[in-house]
């Protein structure tokens, strides 16, 4: 049986395989935004991720996004991080999910295969811009930030628009600052010359948390080999994501194998410690034989039957693992 031939009726009988000791570390997800807006919880089945699906992967570490729609700007787009924070405090009191602040949480979470969560926020419109909010947001657990989303903010300008002036003089400062405070700078939806604005001022790696590969789907907010490369020279990871759009340029024929190809093109370019998951649940459609979290010991025995074993669980834990305990302090 090929990877194209397994079926959706086949999967229970795969994960059954080798995938009872998974451990995974996801670098983006929009679950906690869904909750918060749709007045639900974590633990809403319906959604993409619920951490009561989660329960035989272990450890697990998932990366919560604050997702700032273009339309929120100013005191609103703060408005809407501070809703989100205050639910996650509801949702994990009791839980016995962590909030990692820094490397030794994430080591604890790990050696005693448990789950935890890192808070991001996806949009640096957060802001409001004021300079002075990334340390607030910083002393409230967020750890890694995506400048933009798709269009233009104070800090400069996403994928989305077509003027693509780079990053502002405040955009400038506040890349700084996110290194002074040790707060990781993320380019996925950035336009391409805010990518390259970024690559000549940092001096610490940078990621794109959740970002496929343009040489295999066409879609803008796709790496190219040229941006990846560059990833690549600054120790810097992607995180692949599952979006049906960007694993294939004709989004209902989208397949987990697809998910493969992206990886595989990027372990093609050297990428073997420069790639992880991002998988984009509860903020893209995914492909049509995934359903969620519960979907991912499946994907993770079609990488094995792909890629060595090594490589699989770099992929799916070791890489982002890595990454975050050497940015992070502690």
């Amino acid at each position: 049986m090929t990877l194209t031939e397994i079926t959706q009726e086949a999967m229970e009988d795969i994960i059954t395989e080798r995938s009872a000791g998974m451990r995974l570390f996801d670098m983006h997800c929009d679950t906690l935004y869904r909750a918060y807006t749709e007045k639900s919880t974590l633990f809403d089945d319906s959604f993409h991720i619920s951490f009561s699906k989660a329960g035989g992967i272990s450890p697990y570490i998932q990366c919560l996004a604050v997702w700032i729609p273009d339309e929120y700007r100013g005191e609103a787009a703060w408005e809407l991080f501070c809703g989100c924070r205050a639910l996650l405090d509801e949702q994990l009191a009791g839980s016995g999910i962590t909030l990692c602040r820094d490397a030794d949480d994430i080591r604890m979470v790990t050696e005693s295969s448990g789950k935890g969560v890192i808070l991001t926020v996806e949009g640096g419109a957060v802001l409001g811009g004021r300079i002075d909010r990334l340390s607030a947001l910083y002393d409230m657990g967020v750890r890694m930030m995506t400048l933009t989303w798709n269009g233009r903010n104070e800090l400069g300008d996403g994928i989305g628009e077509a003027d693509d002036k780079g990053l502002t003089a405040f955009g400038k400062e506040c890349v700084c600052e996110m290194e002074r405070l040790g707060m990781i700078v993320d380019l996925s939806h950035a336009g391409e010359k805010l990518f390259r604005d970024v690559a000549a001022i940092t001096k610490k790696p940078f990621v794109t948390s959740h970002s496929d590969s343009r040489s295999l789907g066409s879609h803008k907010r796709n790496l190219t080999d040229e941006q990846f490369r560059c990833l690549m020279e600054r120790g810097g990871i992607t995180g692949l994501n599952f979006c049906a759009e960007f694993l294939n340029n004709d989004k209902t024929n989208a397949k987990m194998y697809d998910i493969i190809r992206h990886a595989e093109h990027f372990l093609s370019l050297g990428g073997e410690k420069n790639i992880a998951m991002g998988g984009d649940f509860d903020g893209a459609d995914i492909p049509s034989d995934m359903t969620g979290i519960e979907s991912m010991p499946a994907l993770y025995e079609l990488f094995l039957r792909h890629f060595p074993e090594d490589t699989v669980n770099a992929i799916f834990f070791g890489n982002a693992y890595r990454f975050f305990t050497d940015m992070l302090p502690g």
